[in-house]
């Protein structure tokens, strides 16, 4: 991770339901990992139209706010008591909170939902905003994945050439040098000139096309991995859609990572397709990056 989130905390959404306890014990494992400070979040929202309320029934609602972030930072300073932890409680939605809190964190771990929503929601609203919005890595966990052991990481990561993509090949190295993991880079590339596709194009020569992107697939991994070279980076190319091979990838993964928008998601969508299904259907948790500064070791294009 760049050096200017040295120092910066490890965000996590903390509202006692069950995807946030889990969200707590994968983010004191990056927090020990990257030996940084852990901050427990909690928004106090209410949820009703504004109009007067009786000051006792405000005190009760910030008593009870208060009480489920110190039952966080309890929790946490239990599970890992040489940590850092501080607890942060704000006013407005989730979100909102979050996404404030984000600005000054080195990354933000939620749960896939929260103590709202209705039964069968496997995604939660703040989970999708948060990551479609933050500056800063976003990992999302559900609570049937269990954290990572440390023991044999495996990291997936997405890369088709987008700024948000090169910034999760960089996540992905970051995670897998901490864990003593490997990566494995899959690039998703469809044929323009093939019958299958949408409009094909007339007169191309897709053996070509298809040897170039690959060739420049691999540089680009070669380049990006330069930062760490200690880490085992195995790169894969396949002329097939991304959602189901990124989705099947993540069966035996610690961690999948992909950018917020891909090369292929329209410039009005804030969260691209492939990274919303993968928030749905991922067997591992899933981080999410946005566009990083250009890396000056890497041509344009």
């Amino acid at each position: 991770m760049s050096d200017e989130y040295a120092g910066r905390p490890v965000l996590v959404g903390y509202d006692d339901s069950p995807e946030s306890r889990h969200a707590l014990q994968w983010a004191i494992e990056e927090a020990r990992l990257r030996r940084l400070p852990l901050l427990v979040c909690h928004a106090l929202h209410w949820p009703y139209a504004p109009r007067p309320i009786p000051q006792e029934i405000v005190t009760q609602i910030e008593q009870v706010a208060l009480g489920v972030v110190d039952e966080g930072v309890r929790l946490a300073a239990k599970l890992a008591p040489e940590l850092d932890v501080r607890p942060l409680l704000s006013r407005g939605t989730p979100s909102a909170v979050l996404l404030e809190a984000a600005r000054h964190a080195a990354m933000t771990v939620l749960g896939s939902r929260g103590q709202g929503g209705f039964d069968g929601l496997r995604v939660g609203s703040a989970a999708v905003q948060v990551s479609a919005h933050s500056v800063t890595p976003v990992v999302v966990v559900r609570p049937s994945l269990q954290p990572p052991s440390g023991q044999d990481a495996r990291i997936v990561v997405g890369l088709d050439g987008s700024p948000s993509s090169r910034a999760a090949f960089d996540f992905a190295l970051d995670e897998a040098a901490l864990r003593g993991g490997t990566v494995r880079a899959l690039c998703c590339w469809a044929d323009p000139g093939s019958s299958s596709w949408q409009e094909p194009l007339p007169f191309v020569d897709s053996h070509a096309l298809r040897a170039g992107a690959e060739a420049r697939f691999r540089e680009v991994a070669a380049l990006l991995a330069r930062r760490h070279p200690e880490v085992t980076v195995v790169t894969e190319f396949v002329t097939e859609r991304p959602q189901r091979v990124l989705i099947d990838a993540t069966k035996d993964a610690t961690l999948l990572v992909l950018g917020n928008r891909g090369n292929e998601c329209p410039p009005g969508l804030l969260l691209g397709q492939v990274t919303q299904t993968a928030l749905l259907e991922a067997w591992c948790p899933v981080a999410v990056t946005a566009a990083a500064v250009p890396n000056p070791l890497l041509p344009p294009g």
